[in-house]
């Protein structure tokens, strides 16, 4: 270590563990026996799923607040979140008791917002302002400067850091240092910058992945192209780690101790969350799946490997199951959509029925309004198949029978408009 940034970082997370003895839990290593088989490896999870707050965020947040001056806690903090970061604060808040401010985006889902209350008890005010994370950042940092109250930042703080960085210390203890890799999502990086540091210090020959989803690739881009980027737009599907850009520090961490960065499908994130909880009963969050998501790409460098995958949080909207389910059927070529002319006249949906689709093939969604002065009209018609490769004879099917139509990929604005 050569960075006195990066030595007190290190230092500081040996610090953090004494802080949180007591308040946050020492999340199990779980061996997942199905994964473990698929990928002829032995593929841990690190349980953060299972914090008091359902995410590792807890740890960074007390870290950070329990270290102000009282002179600082007087004035109080304030934030910016869209979920988890906002409950490690107000847990934090209510624990220490001191006053807290958190600015989330006004499209933050009533659920999260209540959850955030609930752990703030009496200590926390909610402030409903901004379209997204960074818009409601900004708010929160110009708040701080009219107030005096110390803004607690979701990733880059030198004390955050640290906080995070006491998962790495359990993993290597839990495993008694016998891992090969560590996989880590990356919203600002906070997280997996705070683990890299510790265990390069401990094993260099440990491998540190990060992977953020297609929709969200703000670290990827920026180590690729040497400097930190800023995206125009980003997926919030994965929204643990829906970030615009990347920390400074983090960055900086991230270019010296981790080893590989990747990109994953939101559809292929999708399908796992609902093979997780449809093989080991576990619901976890968009964000944590993308560290499954990564090991079909890991598969060949991974065998006979030690492998932690870092489940970062369980907070999963149940309300967005149908998005999870819908995106991972897309994904996995089975559902799809079509915009279809029909000739207004009797017959013609069966004549589709009947001569387009399969017998295993199944309509789930069908639009049609009628209009006397015209000859044809359009249907919205969504198709799910039983395998991907049907799709081709629905096509040859459409073209035999003179059908004009549309594909409507979910990629299009068509589909957003229509669909969604």
């Amino acid at each position: 270590m050569v960075n006195t940034i990066e030595e007190k970082i290190l230092s500081g997370i040996e610090i953090a563990k004494r802080n949180l003895n007591g308040v946050t839990d020492i999340t199990p290593v779980h061996l997942i026996d199905r994964l473990s088989k698929k990928y002829s490896a032995n593929i841990y999870f690190k349980r953060e799923d299972l914090q008091k707050v359902r995410s590792f965020k807890i740890r960074g947040a007390y870290n950070k607040i329990f270290q102000l001056s009282n002179d600082e806690k007087k004035k109080g903090v304030v934030t910016a979140s869209a979920g988890n970061h906002a409950q490690g604060v107000a847990f934090s808040c209510s624990k220490l008791k001191v006053k807290g401010v958190i600015f989330m985006p006004k499209i933050t889902p009533l659920q999260k917002i209540n959850r955030v209350k609930y752990f703030g008890e009496k200590y926390i005010e909610v402030i409903l302002d901004g379209e997204n994370y960074d818009q409601s950042s900004h708010l929160a940092k110009e708040y701080a400067k009219k107030t005096g109250a110390i803004y607690v930042h979701a990733f880059d703080d030198e004390k955050v850091i640290a906080g995070q960085g006491t998962i790495g210390c359990e993993i290597f203890e839990q495993l008694n240092g016998e891992i090969d890799y560590v996989i880590s999502a990356i919203g600002g990086g906070g997280l997996i910058s705070g683990i890299a540091l510790y265990l390069k210090s401990k094993k260099e020959s440990i491998q540190i992945v990060g992977v953020e989803s297609k929709g969200t690739q703000s670290m990827h881009l920026s180590l690729k192209k040497n400097e930190v980027v800023s995206l125009d737009s980003i997926d919030t599907f994965c929204d643990g780690i829906a970030v615009k850009k990347v920390g400074d520090l983090t960055y900086q961490i991230c270019k010296k101790f981790v080893d590989y960065t990747f990109t994953v499908d939101e559809g292929k994130v999708a399908s796992e969350i609902i093979d997780l909880f449809q093989n080991e009963g576990i619901v976890i969050e968009p964000a944590s799946a993308t560290t499954i998501a990564v090991l079909d790409k890991l598969k060949d460098r991974i065998k006979k490997k030690n492998v932690v995958c870092i489940i970062s949080g369980g907070n999963f909207d149940l309300l967005r199951y149908p998005e999870t389910l819908e995106k991972s059927l897309i994904y996995h070529g089975l559902k799809h959509y079509f915009l279809i002319e029909f000739a207004q006249k009797p017959g013609q949906l069966k004549r589709f029925v009947n001569n387009v689709l399969g017998p295993d093939d199944d309509i789930v969604l069908f639009e049609y309004i009628k209009k006397n002065n015209k000859e044809k009209g359009p249907a919205l018609i969504g198709i799910e198949l039983k395998k991907a490769e049907d799709l081709n004879k629905i096509i040859k099917n459409l073209k035999e029978q003179n059908f004009h139509y549309q594909v409507v990929s979910h990629n299009d604005l068509l589909y957003k408009y229509l669909v969604l």
